[in-house]
């Protein structure tokens, strides 16, 4: 399949078609694959040279305005708290690593050889970074009422999921500590892993009169919470009763 046809086959996935194609181009192309600049007396390539991190960057704050929009209307009664534990929980890796699986982006993205080889297109945050920047090239070319369409075809399924706002192990653990006058958890990163798009980070979590735990994983963030999901249990196994 040409580049071309590859472009238009994820334009048509995504319900737009592109005034501006290079947009999606560079919204798809990692780091590895994009033209690299020649220093002095070498050819300078026209037009910007990035990868697709610039627009990443813009595509966070667009899916975080959509789907906070999404959660007002969904729950008119629901205060501030709650409502941030729901957009966290929705904007976070894992949800974007899910849409970008559902519309299987990871074939269209434009990697080195050697990225290619390392499996980088099957990375989950490699997924979630470059579904960012599908969004905001959405956005730029079609406007937000486009990028809008596109979230919530994609996020209204997982916005319902819940009925009662998420909260997370790390909000459950320090809520029980200041419930009782115990010092916050304490994370520490024991172990850091892997090529920079395999990243594996090892995490400690501690509180006062319990045995630390450790977990593992793609990110300090997802380490940190799995840590305090596994203190969360040895608390509850030990003063289950008590």
């Amino acid at each position: 399949m040409t580049e071309k046809a590859a472009l238009d086959r994820l334009a048509a996935i995504l319900g737009h078609s592109f005034a501006c194609p290079e947009l999606l181009h560079e919204a798809l192309t990692h780091s590895s694959a994009a033209p690299k600049r020649h220093g002095r007396g070498g050819s300078q390539p026209h037009g910007p040279i990035h990868g697709y991190e610039r627009l990443e960057f813009l595509g966070d704050r667009v899916l975080g305005l959509v789907v906070a929009e999404l959660l007002l209307q969904r729950f008119p009664g629901e205060a501030e708290g709650p409502l941030a534990r729901r957009l966290a929980h929705l904007v976070r890796q894992e949800a974007l690593q899910k849409v970008a699986l559902a519309i299987d982006l990871g074939p269209f993205i434009r990697l080195s050889a050697g990225e290619d080889a390392a499996r980088t297109r099957n990375s989950p945050s490699i997924l979630a970074d470059v579904c960012e920047a599908v969004i905001a090239a959405l956005y730029l070319d079609g406007g937000l009422g486009t990028a809008s369409a596109f979230i919530r075809r994609h996020w209204e399924t997982m916005i319902g999921a819940d009925a009662v706002a998420p909260r997370d192990a790390k909000t459950a653990l320090q809520e029980w500590a200041q419930g009782r006058g115990l010092p916050l958890p304490r994370y520490e990163v024991s172990l850091m892993e892997g090529p920079p798009h395999e990243r594996v980070f090892t995490v400690t979590a501690t509180v006062q009169g319990f045995e630390p735990e450790t977990a593992s994983g793609a990110s300090k963030r997802a380490a940190e919470s799995a840590a305090a999901a596994a203190l969360v249990a040895q608390i509850k196994s030990k003063t289950s009763g008590a």
